[in-house]
């Protein structure tokens, strides 16, 4: 169900997001949003930080990749430092 609510810009670029939003999305003083437009609308959508655990479970499974893949420490650092020259 959408659910339109009012609120006013401060002087200094500041909106406060109405109660009823932040607690429906769980937002709290400090959580990080994405701040869209499309030149005629203005969007704010919260960003969901990845878990640690997330990060660390990706990082194992990509070892193993190229572990299979036969590349070493070596090699990956020379494909890293071939991307960011490219740039």
């Amino acid at each position: 169900m959408k659910k339109v609510l009012m609120t006013n810009m401060s002087s200094k670029g500041q909106v406060v997001i109405p109660n009823e939003f932040r607690k429906s999305l769980g937002l709290t003083a400090g959580s990080p949003l994405a701040v869209f437009t499309d030149g005629s609308n203005l969007m704010l959508k919260p960003v969901q930080l990845p878990k640690v655990e997330d990060f660390e479970s990706l990082l194992r499974e990509s070892r193993k990749a190229a572990r299979a893949a036969g590349l070493k420490r070596s090699d990956i650092r020379k494909i890293i430092k071939k991307v960011r020259s490219e740039r």
